[in-house]
């Protein structure tokens, strides 16, 4: 029997037992970008608050289609006009300009037949309301504007800014703890010999977190000793997150699982039924999620895209957890292995997917990240995967959504 979670399974017990922070702050809409909202946002004032002209052109009556009409007032932008129009009369108007309520439809300048000494020919075929921009047709007094757990754009500063709303209620940032372990490593300042190895996982994963919005803090590598590690786990209690690189498999100097649960961690699961990526463990320790990743810099960045983001982004309150597939072309064929779930990287252009090096690299393996940039997931009876094959990518700077697409083709 395989004593491995089912990939599924364990990607959903993980989103199941992240709960979202309580805590709220308020926060400036200059300093909002990326932040994620705790509450409703409603309409204030119309969008537009005012009937507007969508050109320079003339407010007139659609009646008066076919007509040569006298222009009585020309009506600037910020301007108010009181109605005034009589027979065969016009008003005309800039962009942007309000529009009285005795004229019904704007002509562009460049669409009159003719425009001289105060008087302009309109054209007999005329659509009534055409370039009008109605009051509050975009959106309407108590409209929700965007939904609490949304993630707040650039785009949606331009409404908000235009309602003058300047202050937001957000999540607060989530505290993120990132450790590493292996008396193998040096940090990158240190000096090396050929027997240790330079630690890249966290300035990986640190790196990758700053790139989708979360900010964590790198406390520094625990070395293989139990009594040692159980110490440094304590001191950690006080972040939201610690996500952890190695000592979870099953050698002799593989302390992290037991010095976790020696400070209380629940464990949800460890191992899940994924190549690369097995020793994957997440659970509970009080009220900070543990998420504990291999050692091997390509397994934790792919694990950081399979497991610790959609974790992060539902922890953060946005409504948005799930990764946007990709559907692409595969366009050189590839063997996979049955009986597990299989992450294959690969690069994605133009709606086309190719493997990188055919499929044959190192879990160990460093460059092979740079030279691709998404991820492909089998399901565990799929021996290969053909050419011109439809498959589902996880680009690595996909955007993420609130409805869940499964991977498994």
């Amino acid at each position: 029997m395989n004593k491995y979670l089912d990939f599924k399974d364990a990607v959903s017990l993980s989103l199941d037992i992240a709960q979202i922070t309580n805590i709220q702050e308020i926060t400036h809409i200059e300093n909002s970008i990326g932040r994620v909202l705790a509450q409703d946002i409603f309409c204030t004032k119309n969008l537009p608050s005012f009937n507007n002209s969508a050109m320079d052109g003339f407010a007139i009556k659609a009646t008066d289609a076919g007509k040569r009409l006298k222009v009585v007032k020309t009506i600037l932008a910020g301007e108010n006009s009181d109605e005034c129009l009589g027979n065969n009369e016009c008003y005309k108007i800039m962009t942007g300009a309000k529009v009285p309520n005795d004229a019904d439809t704007i002509i562009p300048i460049e669409d009159v037949l003719d425009y001289k000494n105060d008087e302009v020919s309109i054209k007999e075929n005329v659509k009534k309301n055409a370039c009008l921009r109605f009051k509050g047709e975009e959106k309407a007094l108590e409209d929700v504007l965007f939904n609490k757990g949304e993630v707040i754009t650039s785009t949606m500063i331009a409404i908000l800014a235009s309602q003058g709303i300047i202050m937001l209620s957000v999540y607060k940032k989530l505290t993120i703890a990132v450790v590493s372990t292996g008396n193998e490593l040096r940090e990158p300042w240190e000096s090396a010999s050929e027997d240790e190895i330079y630690n890249c996982n966290s300035y990986a994963i640190i790196s990758l977190l700053k790139e989708k919005g979360f900010n964590a803090t790198y406390t520094g590598l625990v070395p293989d000793s139990l009594e040692k590690s159980i110490a440094f786990v304590k001191t950690l209690k006080n972040y939201d997150v610690i996500i952890s690189t190695g000592g979870i498999s099953m050698g002799d100097a593989d302390f992290m699982a037991e010095a976790f649960q020696s400070n209380g961690l629940d464990i949800a699961f460890h191992g899940v039924n994924i190549k690369p990526g097995r020793p994957v463990m997440m659970g509970k320790m009080e009220n900070t999620f543990v998420m504990c990743l291999p050692g091997n810099p390509l397994t934790a960045m792919v694990n950081m895209h399979l497991f610790a983001l959609p974790v992060l982004h539902k922890m953060q309150g946005s409504l948005a957890i799930h990764h946007d597939i990709d559907i692409a072309k595969n366009v050189q064929s590839f063997k996979t292995k049955a009986g597990r779930v299989n992450v294959v990287l690969g690069f994605y252009k133009n709606g086309e997917y190719k493997v990188t090096q055919d499929n044959k690299y190192g879990s160990g393996m460093i460059t092979v990240l740079h030279d691709s940039n998404c991820i492909l997931v089998t399901d565990d009876v799929t021996a290969s995967i053909s050419e011109q094959e439809s498959v589902k990518v996880i680009k690595f700077n996909c955007l993420y959504t609130n409805n869940q697409v499964n991977l498994f083709n």
